[in-house]
């Protein structure tokens, strides 16, 4: 039997994340269709990356998702950009908008950091939220309010979020020194993932690419490579 270790690096606003996201879990579902009788099981680690770790953070340091886009890509790559995220998107269940506020994404890494104290599925779902409202909903996750709501959906009590949320910066010298340490890894595009510990793999991948690359991390492991 094995367990698959699985640490993702990724940032809340970074589209491919979520569709890496989506492609992790299906490859899971798809690894135990093909083999029912493995007994592998799989723990998932996410960890922060941030895209613009420069801006202010909250709302009022947060720009026009479009614009932002244009000003960076131009107006015609961001086209193309966004035609193709919603063509891959609707193959895998992502409704990908583009409208909203792009900020600056520690907070919501904070979030995930709090999440991770209820244990990996309400870590799992608070991603899910995040990557939602931000990519499905348009909603801006540098507002603590949004933030909020998110963390009450997931599990997590109110109460709790507010004292580590609101009234502190819990979990935010944690998320910066991970942030630090993925680019000292040399890590500096997301998503990015390593499999127990050592096999890198950059980028999102089909379910089908991936559970291809788990199988041979499981053979190589096993001597039977």
């Amino acid at each position: 039997m094995t367990n698959f270790k699985i640490t993702v690096t990724s940032d809340t606003i970074c589209p491919w994340c979520y569709v890496g996201r989506k492609q992790l879990i299906a490859a899971e579902k798809l690894y135990h269709q093909l083999h029912p009788s493995s007994g592998d099981t799989f723990s998932v680690n996410y960890m922060p990356y941030m895209l613009q770790p420069d801006w202010a953070r909250g709302p009022a340091g947060a720009q026009d998702k479009q614009a932002a886009y244009v000003a960076k890509f131009g107006a015609e790559r961001a086209k193309q950009m966004q035609q193709r995220l919603r063509l891959v998107g609707s193959e895998i269940g992502i409704d990908f908008k583009f409208g909203g506020r792009i900020g600056n994404t520690r907070d919501s890494h904070r979030l995930v950091w709090l999440a991770k104290k209820y244990g990996p599925d309400v870590e799992g779902k608070a991603m899910d939220e995040l990557f939602q409202s931000y990519f499905e909903k348009e909603g801006d996750i540098t507002d603590l309010e949004n933030l909020r709501k998110i963390a009450v959906t997931v599990g997590i009590p109110d109460a709790d979020f507010r004292k580590a949320i609101v009234d502190s910066d819990e979990g935010g010298k944690e998320v910066d020194r991970e942030v630090a340490q993925a680019q000292m890894k040399g890590i500096y595009s997301v998503p990015n993932f390593v499999l127990q510990d050592k096999y890198q793999v950059d980028g999102a991948r089909d379910p089908e690419t991936f559970v291809g690359i788990l199988e041979k991390i499981k053979a190589m492991e096993s001597g039977n490579a």
